[in-house]
């Protein structure tokens, strides 16, 4: 059983995406994205500036031009995201469409697309969710074989930078009932493929997010993500790595809200005595710093689990991702709180903590999801 502590690696990893998000990629730089209305929604140049990083490799095989180096090094580098709130498509496109490739691509779409990630070239997006709750067994979108192709038809929302990728990852049933977790295919499709009709939102964080509708798209045979019908597996285990990273971020949001609003109480001044002082706030500070601790440990196991490909991994991340969203709530809910008034002014970054927060628990599940799943995986 591997400790939970960093290596040397992956502490130099963590040391570097603190210094270049906290430079490059700060908060001011979301609010400067949202006050514009800003059309890509994040900036083109850190995206390239984070392919030169490495930060978009981290997951990526070295022999498509990535390093390797595995979710706990990709964890760093989402924590330090999450204190940041730095905008970029790393979930859609590092996390996501590097993991779906690698596990279900064929050779030929391994070796040109990921190669075009690891350059910053190529954008990807999960279109997955059709509900307003996270459930990704439940596929209404149709893909019916048309001679050596298939023909797509349906809708798909939340789709995490879906307005700006170039290539869409596709949820669709080609047999069985809509909740069966059989008989669902995955599909690369184009994003200016003819049909296909994408609907940008901004979601309550100022992050993208889209609707995206299929009338009578035709793809050929090679854009088939896997076999046939056995999309659901492949879907499982990226939304595994997906939800792991997700994690993370909550775990630096709540880290950075809890110390953000430490600093407030030792400055500010109430009656002349500083809030810091107040026993009732000391309880309640104690208390949250002991939550975030086990958010540490089970956030680092969870994706150390993912590395190692532990029969318990699954488990571990709902379990994780449950957590995180639990205290990253509480975390926000406090930090605004004992901001007092002022936490509810745009003029203070707490309230942009918590609306980071809220997106991203929602996102590929929440906390009854995954303590749901967590239950069923342990045979509750």
């Amino acid at each position: 059983m591997a400790a939970l502590v960093l290596n040397e690696e992956q502490q130099m990893l963590k040391d570097a995406a603190k210094g270049f998000l906290s430079e490059s990629a700060p908060i001011s730089q979301l609010r400067q994205l949202r006050d514009s209305r800003d059309e890509t929604g994040f900036s083109r140049e850190l995206w390239q500036s984070m392919v030169e990083m490495g930060f978009v490799g981290t997951l990526m095989l070295e022999e498509f031009g990535g390093s390797a180096f595995g979710n706990v090094g990709m964890g760093q580098v989402f924590e330090q995201a999450g204190r940041n709130l730095s905008v970029a498509p790393l979930l859609s496109t590092a996390v996501i469409g590097v993991c779906a490739l690698q596990l279900a691509g064929s050779t030929e779409q391994k070796q040109t697309l990921l190669p075009a990630i690891a350059e910053g070239k190529l954008l990807t997006a999960l279109a997955a969710d059709e509900a307003p709750r996270h459930n990704p067994a439940q596929v209404a979108t149709k893909a019916t074989q048309q001679g050596e192709g298939f023909v797509l038809n349906g809708q798909k929302s939340f789709v995490i930078d879906g307005h700006a990728a170039d290539k869409l990852i596709v949820s669709a049933r080609t047999a069985g009932a809509e909740n069966d977790r059989s008989g669902i295919s995955l599909f690369l499709v184009d994003r200016q493929a003819a049909g296909v009709k994408v609907e940008r939102t901004i979601m309550v964080d100022s992050c993208n997010a889209a609707i995206v509708r299929f009338d009578n798209v035709q793809v050929d045979a090679g854009a088939l993500l896997g076999e046939q019908g056995q999309g659901f597996e492949i879907l499982d285990k990226v939304l595994d790595v997906a939800n792991a990273q997700l994690a993370a971020e909550l775990l630096g949001i709540a880290s950075q809200a809890f110390e953000v609003t430490v600093k407030y109480l030792q400055e500010r001044k109430q009656f002349g005595v500083v809030l810091g002082s107040f026993q009732g706030l000391q309880h309640r500070c104690a208390h949250l710093f002991s939550e975030l601790e086990l958010v540490k440990s089970v956030v680092l196991k969870a994706l150390a689990a993912l590395d190692e490909g532990a029969q318990e991994a699954s488990q571990l991340v709902s379990l994780a991702k449950a957590k995180s969203c639990e205290v990253a709530e509480l975390a926000t809910n406090e930090a605004v709180q004992m901001h007092g008034g002022m936490g509810m002014t745009d003029e203070f970054d707490v309230g942009l903590f918590m609306k980071r927060a809220r997106a991203a628990q929602l996102l590929f599940g929440d906390y009854r999801y995954h303590a749901d799943r967590f239950a069923s995986l342990r045979g509750y």
